[in-house]
């Protein structure tokens, strides 16, 4: 038998609210709202509202049926991996706008553990994300994304890294002095866009800007072709001014 909140308690539309999300997660392949409002006991009407209020909130989402399933709101409130699962969804989304807003493919990266990483990568048909022919864990010196988390770390940090990957040419334009590299970073400005011309791959330009969350440095990037190279410039203050987004979901 349904559990009934008590109508005179202050709260019961909290409680209704609590027995509805109940309901939904208990069917994990979606319930439509009559069955909610048996296992409830909340009338059509009512139920209605509620249901309108949640999924404004996120706590459960419509599927194409008609029937409801649980909203990336509520599984942020869990732990393990349906909380992880929702926590890159999220931020899957919010780079998904973010590659709209300046049409290219657009990359998170972090350095984790000595490691350049590429976490999560925005593309599409009409965004390509750039061929990775050598593994961007050994070209950092090369691309806008390995050069803005080198930037990130100090002098012995680098030479640890750079003892690990060696500097090796990719393109005729790639930098291959280890001291003319290291005065680049150092002049780096920490709010400019760090720039890859062709320096990774021929055809390619890159361009990354800082996202930090916490002590891990961090970067948003976007890589365009070179015949859209005018574009690039516009394109990294797009990416820098709208990185927000991204920031937040990595903090939640």
């Amino acid at each position: 038998m349904a559990l009934k909140p008590e109508p005179t308690a202050p709260f019961h539309s909290v409680q209704y609210a609590l027995r509805v999300l109940e309901s939904v997660s208990r069917h994990g392949d979606g319930v439509t709202d009559a069955q909610i409002s048996r296992e409830t006991g909340l009338p059509p009407g009512h139920l209605a509202s509620l249901l309108l209020t949640l999924r404004r909130e996120g706590y459960v989402e419509q599927v194409s049926d008609g029937a409801y399933v649980t909203g990336a709101s509520l599984l942020l409130l869990g732990s393990g991996a349906a909380r992880r699962q929702a926590l890159e969804g999220r931020l899957q989304h919010a780079l998904d706008q973010l590659r709209d807003s300046v049409g290219a493919a657009v990359y998170l990266s972090r350095y984790v553990d000595g490691e350049v990483d590429v976490v999560q990568v925005a593309d599409g048909p009409l965004t390509p994300a750039v061929n990775e022919w050598v593994d961007f864990r050994s070209s950092a010196h090369a691309s806008a994304v390995g050069k803005y988390l080198l930037a990130q770390l100090d002098h012995e940090a680098r030479r640890d890294h750079l003892s690990r990957h060696r500097i090796a040419r990719l393109t005729s334009r790639t930098i291959t002095n280890e001291k003319v590299l290291f005065a680049k970073l150092d002049a780096q400005p920490a709010t400019v866009p760090v720039l890859d011309l062709q320096e990774y791959a021929v055809g390619t330009v890159c361009a990354a800007v800082p996202l930090t969350a916490g002590a891990t440095a961090g970067c948003l990037a976007l890589s365009l072709p070179v015949e859209d190279a005018h574009r690039l410039r516009e394109a990294a203050d797009t990416l820098n001014r709208r990185a927000a987004p991204v920031l937040l979901s990595l903090a939640l």
